[in-house]
């Protein structure tokens, strides 16, 4: 049974995901505007909805965490049966949000291992518990993996195990957006671009190949380029890569979920936020 302080971390969990999805305007991705809808089958109100159902699978993720004490095989097995079985409920309430449980759970088990730590601490050891294979994986590759396998990227299994650097990086944009008065918002969506910018997103690469992928990424560092959102320039750039991700269906999800454990990282207590590697 999952404590006060392990439901605790899945509502900030759950919080960050709700507000990533509450970002606008998000290219290629659901919005408020219920950007895309068409092309993923699901719209905006859905997709809030069954971000709900992540709670209590990342309470108990949280729990078996505090319970067992340290990253460990059997932690790592027992997130990743505690996934699947959120996978599946997540699916009932609606669907969705497979890649941001994927992040979630390893950051929420990490923040449960190191209670009263900031964000970058909580990466360092999502990334022990991530060195562990999942003994009780299904055996048939999924598409992600196959993906990663076939263009060679990282995919989200490499980006656990290197500590969720695109997921630091975006703190670190945060951090640059506020200090140079940015809105939330504004510094908020500079951190998804950041991500976009360099992430080899496989959902992106599944739907686009690499010629894609390098097409969305040069849109991302154009807007940041271009001064980031709160800029006139910046603007532009991010209405023009809107318009462009919306005419050819082109969703970035994979960096939407780390955007996401960006932001549950950002709630945490504050520690030193030195440059990511």
């Amino acid at each position: 049974m999952s404590s006060r302080e392990d439901e605790t971390l899945a509502q900030v969990a759950v919080t960050a995901l709700t507000g990533q999805l509450a970002l606008a305007p998000k290219p290629g991705l659901p919005d408020p505007r219920d950007l895309g809808a068409r092309a993923l089958c699901r719209d905006h109100g859905s997709l809030r909805w069954s971000a709900k159902a992540l709670a209590p699978g990342l309470a108990a993720m949280a729990a078996a965490a505090r319970r067992i004490g340290e990253p460990t095989p059997a932690l790592r097995a027992e997130l990743g049966a505690i996934g699947r079985s959120t996978e599946h409920s997540v699916r009932l309430a609606g669907g969705g949000h497979k890649g941001a449980l994927w992040a979630l759970g390893f950051l929420v088990a990490a923040a449960a291992l190191t209670p009263g730590a900031g964000g970058r601490e909580a990466a360092v050891t999502a990334k022990r518990i991530a060195s562990y294979n999942d003994k009780g994986a299904p055996r048939r590759p999924s598409r992600g993996s196959s993906i990663s396998v076939k263009y060679g990227a990282a995919g989200a299994r490499g980006e656990a195990r290197a500590g969720f650097p695109h997921v630091r990086r975006a703190l670190d944009a945060l951090a640059k957006a506020r200090a140079a008065g940015a809105t939330e918002a504004e510094a908020r969506l500079d951190a998804l671009f950041t991500v976009m910018s360099t992430l080899q997103d496989t959902e992106l690469l599944y739907a686009a190949g690499p010629l894609g992928l390098r097409h969305v990424q040069a849109g991302a560092r154009g807007v940041l380029e271009a001064g980031g959102t709160s800029t006139t320039a910046g603007a532009e750039a991010l209405a023009s890569l809107d318009a462009d991700l919306h005419a050819r269906a082109w969703s970035p999800r994979g960096s939407a979920g780390l955007l996401a454990g960006a932001l549950f990282l950002d709630a945490l207590p504050v520690s030193s936020r030195a440059p990511a590697a």
